[in-house]
């Protein structure tokens, strides 16, 4: 459904902060109570969205003069196995109750990935209200986040290290460059700038500690966010560069057996961690967080870092997409000197053909799914001797996202 003519399409700008913000307090059920209960100012909540016009593309629908309809593309920065990606973040989709069903908000995603292949924004990232909204629109699942119960009782035992944690800032140098060799080392993280990491602190700056552990050569190896409040200590992201960092930072933590009765937290990495507990009956809940979707298949396929490739290896992918045009067709997906090369082409072989929408192509790429377990279960249409070589084409570790914007 297009929007009929009495709505008009504009870039917002630093003039429509105030009807952008009322916009997204209206959908978020924000009220002015919620506000003074968290201490914050409507006057407030729109200079913390300043720095959103200036770093991002802000557009939307206006009806009769009025914001009816809004989204917002970050620019940002993705690792994926081992390359930086262009990513295109999407987040504030929303719509007046009673514009709605008028196709405004499947207009300003079909524009916004647009913009996106304009801008070589390869692939977009975003955090779901629903899941089979968002499939609809070609994004799928790629990353969990998996939260922990541990009782103090169950903390792990003190494990030797010659080195010592420091309680910092949270804004301390060393937890930015941390995370920054870690992202590098990790598939599927946020490469996170000044923005990123305003993003990152937003909303929970007040009560949020950190600690970083130290080598004896004085180098930080790892580093855990939290807080502690009811006698329970909530971590909001431990990352650690090796096992020396791992065993320090969770000898911090339970070293506050005595301050708390439980800890709770989030971990992103895809793989449970109670196998490394003594007592491994802890609770842990795993549900999807992450959603991402491949922009431009040629110019993704091209960029993408593949495993153990050689120039007699060939497919033909035939992508279905409900919203980008540009990417229905066949893509030839051969290499020349290790490289990728991939061509939309008319002709194919039968024999190469691997048949599947945009949704399942990124999360097959993306590592979360792999080939085998999409063919078993209905998503990827190919001969069953093409899927060991689709196999060894892409790296199977999961994405690592433990952002939010």
């Amino acid at each position: 459904m297009t929007p009929d003519k009495n709505f008009v399409f504009k870039k917002l700008d630093q003039g429509d902060i105030e009807e952008f913000n009322d916009l997204l307090r209206y959908a978020f059920q924000v009220t002015s109570a919620d506000l003074r209960v968290s201490g914050w100012s409507n006057k407030e909540i729109q200079q913390s969205k300043q720095p959103i016009f200036d770093f991002s593309y802000v557009f939307g629908w206006f009806y009769k003069g009025k914001l009816a309809s809004q989204i917002v593309i970050y620019p940002m920065e993705v690792n994926i196995q081992g390359t930086i990606f262009p990513m295109g973040g999407l987040t504030g989709v929303t719509t007046y109750p009673e514009y709605t069903g008028r196709g405004l908000s499947h207009a300003l995603i079909k524009r916004g990935l647009q913009y996106m292949r304009e801008q070589g924004l390869t692939i977009s990232y975003l955090y779901p209200y629903s899941i089979p909204f968002y499939r609809k629109q070609g994004w799928e699942i790629i990353s969990n986040q998996m939260k922990f119960t541990i009782k103090d009782t169950q903390l792990p035992r003190k494990r030797p290290v010659e080195g010592m944690v420091q309680r910092v800032d949270i804004h301390h140098e060393d937890i930015k460059n941390l995370y920054k060799y870690f992202a590098m080392q990790h598939h599927g993280a946020l490469i996170r700038g000044d923005f990123e990491w305003e993003e990152y602190w937003r909303w929970d700056t007040d009560d949020m500690m950190a600690a970083v552990y130290y080598s004896k050569e004085n180098k930080p190896l790892g580093y855990v966010i939290y807080y502690v409040e009811n006698d329970i200590m909530h971590i909001k992201e431990i990352i650690h560069l090796n096992q020396e960092g791992k065993f320090g930072i969770w000898n911090f933590i339970s070293a506050h057996y005595s301050m708390v009765n439980e800890v709770r937290g989030y971990n992103y990495t895809g793989d449970p961690i109670a196998f490394q507990f003594d007592d491994s009956e802890i609770l842990e809940t795993i549900q999807p967080y992450i959603m991402a979707r491949i922009v431009d298949v040629k110019e993704f396929m091209e960029l993408y870092p593949f495993q153990g490739q050689d120039d007699n290896a060939r497919f033909y992918f035939k992508v279905h997409d409900p919203v980008c045009e540009w990417n229905n067709g066949i893509f030839h997906l051969h290499f020349e000197d290790g490289e990728p090369v991939c061509e939309q082409v008319q002709e194919y072989e039968e024999s190469y053909l691997v048949e599947l929408n945009i949704s399942t192509l990124t999360t097959m790429m993306m590592g979360y799914k792999r080939p085998t377990y999409l063919y078993d279960n209905g998503y990827l249409n190919v001969d069953y001797y093409l899927l060991r070589p689709l196999e060894r084409l892409i790296d199977a570790e999961e994405p690592y996202f433990s952002d939010y914007f």
